[in-house]
């Protein structure tokens, strides 16, 4: 058991180092890339310590080393930074389950103390000042689109009309939203560049738009269609809640609760209003 628990930490800490390491390479702070640097050394460090214990060399996790440079790409150094946070905290616990019969690990204990509380320095990427604005384009697309899509699902019955009327709508509205987030930021006493405050809203709503209009242009079961945009709707609000969970240390399953009554409560009425537009009105295209 003792031996499984080293071994695992050891790897860990080779796996974190060349993480560290790598990650520090792509920061233009100085001050950041030192700390990065350093904790990458210290990762090193506690690797040969362990290597002593157990007698083992060990390779890095390659799938976890790959999967954080990934993560860093698309979502930037800051959430793969809280996920490294968060491992510390979890390193420090699997610490005390052996620090009484190994004493040496009493030093690397506390360089992991350390490095949580230094990593939180480094917590500064100019992308979290624009989560408002991504919030924006996301929120506003998945809220109005799939009440759109809903509500001409069952207006028109044809995925053809469906998708090309979801899309001119989606870009109509992807350029109000960001013409309203240019001026809205441009008014503020803020930080963030208003023009690309506006870019970051109108491409956030745009890809929302075509990632929910896709089924619509891979099959002509509208029925289908529909239910295949309120998944992918759901899976984007886990997605991107997950990452501003994590970024910004917000509670992840309110902002998801909130976000996916208000999907299905909008669609609900818009596939009412669509019911009562072709029943009603008597309104049918074929």
């Amino acid at each position: 058991m003792e031996e499984r628990i080293l071994l695992e930490i050891q790897r860990n800490e080779i796996t974190e180092h060349n993480i560290y390491k790598i990650l520090s390479k792509g920061l233009k702070d100085e001050k950041n890339r030192e700390i990065l640097l350093k904790i990458s050394q210290d990762e090193y460090a506690h690797y040969n310590v362990l290597r002593k214990i157990t007698q083992k060399d060990l390779n890095p996790n390659k799938f976890k080393l790959y999967l954080y440079l990934f993560l860093t790409k698309i979502f930037g150094f800051t959430f793969v930074l809280k996920i490294m946070e968060k491992g510390e905290d979890k390193a420090i616990e699997s610490y005390r389950k052996i620090i009484n019969k190994y004493p040496q690990i009493n030093e690397i204990l506390d360089d992991e103390k350390e490095h949580e509380q230094k990593l939180l320095t480094t917590l500064d990427e100019e992308r979290l000042n624009y989560i408002g604005s991504m919030v924006l384009g996301l929120s506003d697309a998945l809220v109005e689109l799939t009440g759109t899509l809903a509500g001409l699902t069952f207006a028109f019955q044809n995925t053809k009309l469906i998708s090309i009327s979801g899309l001119i709508t989606g870009i109509s509205a992807s350029l109000s939203m960001a013409g309203s987030e240019y001026l809205s930021t441009k008014a503020e006493s803020s930080e963030r560049n208003p023009l690309k405050s506006a870019i970051i809203t109108g491409i956030t709503y745009i890809m929302t738009v075509l990632i929910l209009i896709l089924p619509y242009l891979i099959t002509q079961n509208y029925i289908l269609a529909l239910i295949l945009a309120l998944f992918f709707a759901v899976i984007l609000v886990v997605i991107f809640n997950f990452y501003i969970s994590v970024a910004k240390d917000y509670e992840f399953n309110k902002r998801f609760l909130e976000m996916t009554i208000t999907i299905f409560s909008v669609s609900f009425i818009s596939f009412l209003i669509g019911l009562f537009v072709k029943k009603v009105l008597g309104i049918n295209i074929d």
